[in-house]
């Protein structure tokens, strides 16, 4: 029998700590996922903006096969910085490849943009990321303001002045034994829908005699990116984790549909302005074809999108789903 669960309810694979630093002044921060024993990791880019670090190492084709943390964060590029700090940290615990004498920890990354929304010069940096490894645990956190989804937005097609509160979500599946959990950073040019309304319940936001709505991307769109400059300044991030036995190309297989989520909750997604990007990372002994993690990531995927959104408070002047419906 299927079980979903969001936010401080879900349950993470044994193995995986989740820890958050944010910086509510600058509205930034960052997240992290550690696995100090490693596991099989993969990643699928879609978003032709991306900001990362070290996905290269996760190619089936390439000799690493363990990954010890992946950052997620904002600050753009310079958000990337975060993972030095994961990768003290672990080298602290003596987590990571033996090389010698040395201690080589794993830790991919991927940043978004949040530098419109606040300060554009305090990013996520180094002790940022190592202060999130220190206070990672097994049990999940509020979600929304949190972490990367401090500074994060969605519908920003009209620009962050008509955008609307994005934020960090979780979401967990289990499927028998199955297990597999997204943590999911929402800071997307496109809308955010609800499959179960039929609604967007966050985005770009028009008003008219008094009335705020959110607009439908496709009735504006067409003419608008005809004639916008290219401001790649989005951008949707997340990890998945399961407890299922992959290997590096099953992982990419679980990464790559786990985009679905993405399809199916952001409208529009993966476009010249995004850098939409999920890590996998897969860690245990339950024997699952990658086409099942899949299928159970994209549900995830999805509903901590939604979770992100509708778990987002009102900050730096941007309504929240929340607070747009209560003036509705």
């Amino acid at each position: 029998m299927l079980s979903i669960k969001t936010g401080q309810d879900v349950a993470l694979p044994q193995g995986f700590l989740l820890g958050h630093v944010s910086d509510e002044v600058a509205a930034t921060g960052c997240t992290v996922v550690l696995c100090p024993q490693g596991a099989v990791g993969s990643v699928a880019v879609c978003g032709a903006a991306p900001a990362t670090r070290e996905t290269d190492l996760l190619t089936p084709e390439n000799a690493v096969q363990m990954v010890h943390g992946v950052v997620l964060s904002g600050g753009s590029a310079y958000g990337l910085d975060a993972a030095s700090g994961v990768m003290r940290f672990l080298e602290e615990q003596g987590a990571g490849f033996t090389m010698g004498e040395v201690v080589v920890p794993i830790v991919v990354a991927a940043s978004l943009f949040d530098l419109d929304i606040a300060s554009a010069t305090r990013r996520p940096d180094a002790e940022m990321g190592y202060r999130a490894a220190i206070v990672a645990s097994s049990n999940p956190e509020a979600t929304g303001n949190i972490g990367a989804g401090t500074g994060a937005c969605v519908g920003r097609f009209l620009g962050p002045d008509s955008a609307m509160k994005g934020g960090l979500g979780i979401a967990s599946v289990e499927s028998s034994d199955l297990l597999v959990s997204a943590v999911v950073a929402v800071n997307s040019f496109g809308n955010v829908f609800d499959r179960r309304t039929g609604t967007y319940i966050a985005g770009a936001r028009l008003t008219e005699d008094d009335r705020t709505f959110i607009v439908e991307p496709m009735d504006i769109l067409p003419e608008l990116l005809s004639v916008m400059s290219v401001q790649r300044t989005n951008t949707t991030i997340g990890a998945v984790i399961t407890n299922a036995n992959l290997n590096k190309a099953e992982a990419l297989r679980a990464a790559t549909m786990a985009h679905d989520g993405l399809a199916r909750a952001i409208y529009p997604v993966h476009t010249s302005f995004d850098g939409d990007a999920l890590f996998t990372l897969a860690k245990g002994s339950v024997a699952a074809h990658p086409d099942a993690v899949g299928t159970l990531a994209a549900l995830a995927v999805e509903q901590a999108i939604l979770d992100a959104v509708l778990s987002a408070e009102e900050a730096y002047g941007l309504p929240s789903a929340r607070s747009l419906r209560n003036q509705q």
